[in-house]
């Protein structure tokens, strides 16, 4: 006889002590699990200050700049899969927080910005420091707050770090008035949230219809390849792709939002494709009969010319969010689903059948001969060469470091030379491209991984537009490294004017245009990044002789506590592979 079991009650909602508002923010954070928050105070979020002034459980990190601040919280995310806390004042503290709102909702990253609002009675007069925050951001965010009713907060806050992290992860935005933080009230902490939208709460898992269909493509290809973006790596799916990647025998490549999601150093990766990225990855694409298509949203850094991308392959697209199916490009066979259970029930099905992988060996031999002829590579010189720098860093490493990079050819090159064997090590602003990413973005990745190195793969014109969160390193003792490729120039758009513009140069140029600092001009460097981080009290070094790269890569890694490096490199370097925009890979240019 079977013996009945109550059914598990509905978590309770718990009502708390009278408090403000602000306080109840703090409570609500805290039961969220944040331990870390990246905040710059200001006159309309001081309550939320004081608050957080009067608990031991939160740490509070202050950047030098809110795009700092919130760029080093899209690094924590980043980092470890959790959602990133940035707070900033109303007016010019919030508007700063934009650009990396934006970069969170290009890269699905999960990110709740609390900002601080005039009181309500001057929302709309164009008071002091007013902006319409919630406004402004709409098009950037998964979604927007403005909290009018103190009683509402403890909700919000529950469902804004609940649609930051479910599904397709995204940027939150709460504006809160100053008024709403002071007001008293006993707040009622939900234990779970409920939306009228089905949507939003339903959890999406692809069919075994659909999935059987997925084995019958496979079991009929001669030359498959599996396209794995950052999905993979938000949904935790790694282990699942590299178990069906490897049952099925279908080479990986990935994006670079997808990078580490597959084992770089696995036979059957061919690292990552598109504009910049490998030639045989490229060439297995555009040659592909089954395409399938993880986590990924056909970017026109992936495809170019979407009409030329892929275009004898059948297309299998997998994602949870359906409004990315045939929106770039059109495909034959697209599954709303949590990739990591797609993937997951794959597997399942595979172990449970007679499925065996088709005889790809042709296809395999090609792929190897690509490898083979076409590496990534760069030519030797007396001076170092950027890509030297990188290589360097990866054996010194041993691969094991967590890479963050700011934005241009050094991007690319970190990508390029640096082998990622497991998901969160490669860090970058990859759909906004934001320069000055980089080094406040490691802060946040090595305020999540202490005890791992972080490295900031960066450019100088790029490093030096968040420069000043070199203070947050030294008075928060937070051991981030920048290594600098300075190549005095703004790289990767002197390489577009190089190919496309004649090289003229249209103001690319960061020293003095008649007296440019090189490798051979040393007296010309500008500015002196060395001298700079000894004035926040942040230990550096450059280096130009190539004998003496590995040493000083050493003296960075050794050093306990952040650590700028200056590697001085030529600036007539290009990054290649590359696709031109809008063109197909069969225009990829090879040098």
């Amino acid at each position: 006889m079977k013996t009945r079991t109550s059914p598990t009650p509905f978590p309770k909602a718990e009502i708390g002590r009278e408090m403000k508002g602000a306080d109840a923010v703090v409570e609500c954070l805290i039961r969220e699990g944040v331990d870390v928050i990246f905040a710059y105070p200001g006159g309309a979020s001081q309550e939320l200050h004081q608050a957080l002034a009067r608990t031991d459980k939160i740490r509070v990190i202050l950047p030098r700049h809110e795009q700092g601040g919130s760029f080093a919280a899209g690094g924590y995310a980043r980092a470890t899969g959790r959602v990133g806390v940035c707070m900033a004042t109303s007016g010019p503290g919030a508007t700063n927080l934009v650009s990396a709102i934006a970069d969170a909702y290009m890269d699905s990253i999960p990110l709740v910005a609390i900002t601080g609002q005039v009181k309500k009675e001057f929302i709309g007069k164009m008071a002091f420091q007013e902006t319409d925050f919630f406004g402004m951001t709409l098009p950037v965010v998964k979604h927007s707050y403005l909290v009018m009713d103190v009683h509402e907060l403890p909700r919000i806050m529950k469902e804004a770090f609940h649609l930051a992290r479910s599904g397709r992860p995204g940027p939150v935005v709460i504006d809160i008035p100053k008024d709403v933080q002071q007001a008293k009230f006993q707040p009622v902490f939900p234990a779970s949230v409920e939306f009228r939208n089905p949507i939003l709460s339903a959890t999406h898992r692809a069919s075994d219809e659909a999935l059987h269909k997925v084995l019958g493509l496979v079991a009929g290809a001669k030359k498959p390849v599996i396209y794995a973006g950052g999905g993979i790596i938000s949904a935790e799916a790694h282990r699942e792709l590299r178990a069906f990647a490897e049952a099925t025998r279908i080479p990986v490549a990935t994006t670079l939002m997808g990078l580490g999601c597959f084992p770089e150093t696995n036979p059957l990766s061919m690292q990552w494709f598109g504009m910049h990225g490998a030639a045989y990855g490229n060439w297995a694409v555009d040659e592909s009969d089954l395409l399938i298509v993880l986590g990924a949203r056909f970017d026109d850094r992936i495809t170019g010319d979407t009409r030329k991308f892929a275009a004898q392959a059948t297309i299998v697209h997998i994602d949870v969010d359906g409004s990315e199916h045939n929106k770039n490009k059109r495909v034959a066979l697209p599954i709303v689903s949590d990739v990591k259970y797609a993937l997951g029930r794959l597997n399942e099905l595979i172990a449970a059948s007679n499925f065996s992988p088709p005889d790809t060996a042709p296809w395999h031999a090609q792929i190897s001969a690509w490898k083979k002829g076409h590496p990534f590579s760069f030519e030797h010189s007396r001076h170092i060469q950027p890509q030297e720098a990188v290589k360097a860093l990866y054996e010194l490493t041993k691969g094991e470091a967590i890479i963050v990079t700011g934005v241009g050819q050094h991007q690319m090159w970190a990508a390029q030379f640096y082998r990622f064997n497991e998901p969160r090590r490669y860090i970058s602003s990859l759909g906004l491209g934001a320069m000055g990413f980089g080094y406040p973005a490691a802060l946040g990745a090595k305020v999540a991984c202490p005890d791992r190195q972080v490295i900031d793969i960066d450019g100088d014109g790029s490093f030096a537009m968040n420069i000043q969160e070199l203070a947050t390193a030294h008075i928060e003792k937070i051991a981030a490294k920048a290594m600098i490729l300075n190549n005095q120039h703004l790289g990767m758009v002197v390489q577009w004017e190089d190919r496309f513009y004649g090289s003229v140069r249209g103001n690319t140029i960061l020293g003095d245009e008649n007296n440019v600092g090189s490798p051979d001009n040393p007296d010309a460097l500008y500015p002196d990044f060395v001298k700079i981080a000894q004035g926040f009290g942040v230990k550096g070094r450059r280096v130009i002789k190539k004998g003496e790269l590995r040493a000083a890569i050493q003296e960075m890694l050794d050093y306990d506590g952040p650590f700028v490096l200056d590697v001085v490199v030529p600036y007539t370097e290009h990054v290649l592979p590359m696709i031109p925009a809008g063109k197909g890979v069969k225009e990829m240019l090879l040098k």
